[in-house]
């Protein structure tokens, strides 16, 4: 009797999961991203890093499983081509709005969209300054600052303003000025994941034809 017990309680916790799983494992969701284009040419002074596939399937997939994007509206801040905001749709979003301000990046973003079966989304050819509407979640993989300074706490400050949930990737050296940051914001740090992540030789102080750097990415909510 308590075996059948446990296997109703198991079945009850995945049931509202099942439609996720039957359609898509986490491999599939990276295999899926991988074949998304990228960038032709990088803009420098944006810091226009592609998000690796499989880091990108990695904390969607986590964030899929923590009831954090089915059925929820979601904001891809300075979106690039894509890649975390397709993720969102494909693992069930309601609706995803890409802000983006650089226009080859959208042509690039548009062209993958139309390999996603899915029109539940808005592109926004925008500064991140402009957006305002509210949302479930924020997902961002902004500039590290290399180039200008902070400019990845830009988009930390902009994404607290919209959602009460943020995943925001940045270099994990600055670890503990964005746990001092998040605080500020009156959020808290409720998951941290570390990644190698590997980005293509486009910049003139690169000397491998991959570089890999220490990034982590930072899950938030709004503090009590």
């Amino acid at each position: 009797m308590l075996k059948y017990l446990y296997r109703f309680v198991f079945l009850q916790i995945f049931k509202k999961k099942a439609s996720i799983f039957d359609a898509m494992t986490k491999k599939e969701l990276a295999i899926t991203l991988s074949r998304l284009d990228i960038f032709s040419s990088v803009e420098i002074k944006s810091e226009q890093y592609p998000t690796d596939s499989e880091i990108a399937a990695d904390i969607l997939w986590f964030a899929s499983l923590n009831d954090d994007i089915e059925g929820k509206i979601i904001a891809d801040l300075g979106a690039g081509t894509g890649i975390l905001g397709i993720g969102c749709l494909l693992m069930g979003a309601k609706k995803v709005f890409f802000v983006e301000k650089d226009k080859e990046a959208i042509k690039v973003l548009e062209k993958n969209l139309k390999y996603v079966d899915k029109n539940n989304f808005e592109i926004i050819n925008s500064d991140i300054t402009y957006f305002n509407k509210k949302v479930d979640v924020v997902v961002q993989n902004p500039p590290f600052g290399t180039k200008k300074k902070h400019a990845d706490i830009r988009f930390l400050e902009k994404a607290t303003t919209l959602s009460n949930i943020v995943y925001s990737f940045h270099k994990s050296e600055t670890k503990n000025f964005i746990d001092k940051k998040i605080e500020d914001l009156n959020f808290k740090m409720t998951h941290y994941f570390e990644f190698d992540f590997p980005i293509k030789h486009s910049m003139k102080h690169h000397r491998k034809k991959i570089e890999r750097i220490r990034v982590g990415c930072w899950r938030t909510s709004k503090a009590d």
